[in-house]
């Protein structure tokens, strides 16, 4: 095998040696399986499983000059400088069972109040169905405000106690045990620490950064947001499918 020392990339390692914290993380790792596994059934019976996640900082940035193309002898070549017109936060939602892109958010901002009301609106394309939320464990994913809209959307009378106190919105632990309730119509499934390679969502965006980001051009923050929606829709119409996934949750040979 040919050397090359001028390569290199990131990697990290499992850190979980402790038996008891290795047994969380493996019974983590199965669970999200068994859902992505599921999903297709509990498509079948009005359950939309989702994997969701953030891409922060997307710049839209203008070359001053417009791109070459590659002919023969010759490789596609791009103008070194450009302009800056600001940066946009995409959340973006898959549909495991279908692949489909839903209910995208493009914004300015990516907060507790942001992925509340991106998870607000995508319940609202279908509101009395059954949520499986598919996520990482970013603190805005087990905020008060969300805790609070599922509890209003499932009708869930509880005394929620109150943020840094007492009750279920006492401490962000307490906050995603009630997230995760499977007696929940709208639950979420949290991937272990540094994986995020078990979701879902994270194999579409790079299919955007390749696709669409990595060589495009743009005049405004608006373009931006016009192009990554076309690219949607586009992908929706014509490459959307489900992700194959084989991975079982056993642990990998190495």
């Amino acid at each position: 095998m040919q050397i090359k020392p001028h390569l290199n990339r990131y990697g990290l390692n499992s850190k979980p040696t402790d038996p008891v914290a290795l047994a969380a993380f493996n019974q983590r790792v199965e669970e999200i399986c068994a859902v992505y596994t599921a999903a297709p059934a509990l498509q079948a019976q009005g359950v939309h499983t989702i994997s969701s996640d953030e891409m922060t900082g997307i710049q839209a940035l203008e070359r001053v000059f417009p791109t070459l193309p590659t002919r023969p002898g010759l490789i596609e070549r791009r103008e070194f400088e450009y302009i800056r017109h600001g940066t946009q936060s995409l959340m973006a939602n898959i549909e495991v069972a279908t692949g489909q892109i839903v209910a995208p958010s493009i914004g300015d901002t990516r907060n507790e109040a942001d992925f509340c009301a991106h998870i607000h609106q995508t319940i609202a394309t279908d509101p009395l169905a059954g949520w499986i939320f598919v996520t990482d464990q970013l603190n805005t994913h087990k905020s008060e405000a969300l805790v609070r809209l599922v509890a209003d959307l499932c009708s869930i009378s509880l005394d929620l106690g109150s943020k840094a106190q007492v009750g279920i919105l006492k401490s962000m632990p307490a906050r995603a045990a009630f997230l995760q309730d499977p007696s929940h119509r709208i639950r979420f499934v949290y991937t272990p620490k540094h994986s995020s390679w078990m979701n879902q969502i994270e194999i579409w965006l790079s299919i955007l950064v390749r696709r669409l980001l990595k060589r495009a051009s743009f005049t405004s923050k608006a373009d931006l947001c016009k192009h990554i929606l076309d690219f949607m829709a586009y992908f929706n119409q014509t490459m959307a499918k489900p992700f194959k996934w084989t991975f079982t949750g056993r642990q990998l040979a190495v």
